[in-house]
Parts: structure tokens; sequence; C-alpha cells
């Protein structure tokens, strides 16, 4: 069976563009630009790169950027933009939790849920961590998005404070306090105009997780604020209102 992902990223290469959360890149990179000091000569990785618009935009600024991303159909589409906007770039297709790479990127980016947290397993997400480790030199850093779980934690408990409730659990609620995955249906209109329908399983993590597994990767300097899309900064505290977390980790 497909996995969820898979199946989404074979057919929603076109209505990717237009959905809400694409919309900041200008900003991003505005964000990652000022963490790399407008180095030129930084060369950057974008692990699950998507249609590419990071990396199209890095690109237009003067960086050298290799993009890598399980989908095919999203990089067909992403080096179709590049070859639009005249620029060549490195993209890939490749599995991020096992990336060709050693020691040879200046700054490593996911943004956006691009691999992390996606995957099926807390082992298989870390793997991706392990993989964008491995690909940074002893000098780099690592910038990435993901969902974080204080928001869910704080809602669901929360909800069910206040349902006076005697059961367990929320039946509306699809997040497990044990686990800290969603799983849930989504159903969705692919690029081809037909319905799919989704069975979801997304992991959230808390701060002290992220920081422990940074950690363990030989990461040093570990800072984690609040994400806005379009908007990355390091004045944004953390909050339980926040969906996702800003990360960013250096040796």
């Amino acid at each position: 069976m497909k996995q969820w992902y898979k199946e989404l990223f074979t057919n929603y290469a076109e209505k990717y563009e237009d959905e809400s959360f694409t919309q900041g890149t200008t900003g991003e990179v505005d964000f990652i630009e000022k963490e790399i000091n407008n180095d030129k000569n930084c060369k950057i990785l974008d692990i699950g790169c998507g249609t590419g618009r990071h990396a199209i935009e890095l690109t237009k600024r003067g960086y050298s950027v290799t993009g890598v991303d399980l989908s095919e159909t999203m990089l067909k589409k992403a080096q179709q933009k590049a070859n639009n906007a005249g620029f060549e770039i490195d993209f890939r297709q490749a599995d991020a939790r096992n990336l060709p790479f050693d020691d040879e990127y200046d700054l490593v980016i996911m943004i956006c849920e691009g691999a992390f947290p996606l995957m099926e397993t807390d082992e298989m997400n870390f793997q991706i961590l392990e993989s964008a480790a491995r690909s940074l030199n002893k000098n780099g850093k690592l910038i990435f998005t993901t969902l974080n779980g204080l928001f869910p934690l704080f809602h669901s408990v929360k909800d069910f404070i206040n349902s006076n409730s005697d059961t367990q659990t929320n039946r509306e609620n699809t997040f497990d306090l044990m686990t800290f995955r969603d799983n849930y249906q989504l159903e969705i209109e692919g690029d081809d105009g037909y319905k799919m329908n989704l069975n979801c399983n997304e992991r959230y993590y808390v701060p002290s997780e992220i920081t422990w597994l940074l950690k363990s990767l030989g990461f040093n300097e570990i800072d984690i604020y609040g994400c806005e899309i379009g908007s990355f900064n390091r004045d944004n505290t953390l909050t339980t209102e926040d969906y996702e977390m800003l990360i960013i980790a250096e040796y």
C-alpha cells in the first residue's frame, strides 16, 4: 500500500502551488539569507524541496542549491519552473532518510514539513535528521520547521477538561496523546480533478524531544521558535498557539 504522502504528492504539484502555506517563500528566504550572513559561497541543501520554491528563490539570489525530494511529480514541476526562470538547479529524486551526501553542505533546510515529520515511525523520522546532519560540514547549520506538539496537547487537554465527560477520549479528536501522532482522513482534489481519500499520519514533536534528538546528533546550539508562514523570526517565542515550530541547529 502506497504511503499517504507518496499518493498525495504524485498528483498535487499544481494545486500545491496555490496553497496558502506556500505563499511565504520570499519572507522565509529573507530569514534564511540573514542566518547565513548573505554569504553567497554558502552551499545549500533543500530537503523535501517540493516544487522548488525555496531552491529557486535562493538560486535567484545567487546561492548554489541542491534540491531533493521523493516525488518525481513535484521535482518535474520544480525543474520546469527553474527552466522557465532560466536557472540550472541540481534537483534530485532521493529518500530523505538515505541521502548520498557526506560533510558537503554549509546549510540544510527542510521547510514546511517537506520530509520530517511525515514518516510512519519515529525511527524513520530520526533517520531524516541523521541524514541531514551527515550532509552538513562541521560548521554547518540546520534550519527546519515541524509540527508543534504543544498545540494539540494543550487543546486536546483543554477540550477534554471542558467536555465534562467521563470518557477517556474525545471522539472528535484524532490526536493520540500517547504517541503524539495525528491519524486522520483527508479528502483532497488532485491535479487531475479526482478526489483522493488519504489516511494521514503525522507526528507532532515537543521542544524537549527535538532538542534531545539534535543533541544526540552532535548539535550544540539549538534554538526553537514559533513559526509564522512567510515571517520567520528569532523574536517569535514558541507558544501553545503555534501550529508549527522553527528550529535552528548548529554544531
